[in-house]
């Protein structure tokens, strides 16, 4: 924590860390982020047009209309001494080439996942795999998608044991700040 010297009382300033919100097209970055954010979300959504038909896999969010397409923004105070500023990702394979720029400097990131498209996170786990980047797996439990257990999903991602996986709600400001804190402890954990 740093300090600023004024003319009558030291001014502490909390610790900012990166954190990503990453996973798939329409796993619930941009809903994530809104959520916890304690400030106006910076959000770079655009409307789906026909130019997207054949390119973007609308399967199981066929009434999605806008999608992230470079990044959006939030602020959240843990307390006193920790601000974490989120930045989620865009979810599309044609908008990959942001996360280089958009992960420098991130402590840890938290991949979105759904179960009613699994195997979209693929991707998403192996590019911080490959960068060995901490990460958590946060399940979105979207209504009508079936519950699974995090131990069934660790397995069905094939996930390294030290991974954790939590189930959360990305709508419900509580759940998306307990997956946030579920990060933070799992960075906390790793050896430096």
């Amino acid at each position: 924590m740093d300090s600023v010297v004024s003319d009558t009382v030291p001014v502490v300033l909390p610790t900012a860390v990166k954190i990503l919100i990453a996973g798939h097209f329409g796993v619930g970055k941009t809903t994530m982020v809104g959520t916890v954010s304690e400030t106006r979300p910076l959000r770079t959504e655009e409307v789906l047009t026909d130019a997207g038909i054949g390119v973007d896999d609308l399967s199981g969010v066929e009434g999605k209309t806008h999608t992230t397409v470079a990044m959006d923004f939030g602020r959240i105070t843990i307390s006193r001494d920790l601000v974490l500023y989120l930045f989620g990702t865009p979810g599309q394979d044609r908008f990959s080439f942001l996360w280089d720029e958009l992960s420098a400097g991130a402590i840890g990131a938290v991949v979105l996942a759904d179960t009613r498209r699994l195997k979209d996170s693929f991707a998403c786990i192996d590019y911080f795999e490959d960068r060995e980047t901490p990460f958590i797996v946060a399940v979105n439990c979207f209504d009508g998608g079936e519950r699974f257990q995090p131990a069934d999903v660790q397995l069905a991602l094939n996930l390294d044991p030290g991974v954790p996986v939590v189930l959360c709600d990305a709508r419900d400001q509580v759940s998306s700040r307990r997956v946030l804190v579920a990060l933070l402890q799992h960075v906390l954990s790793l050896p430096v």
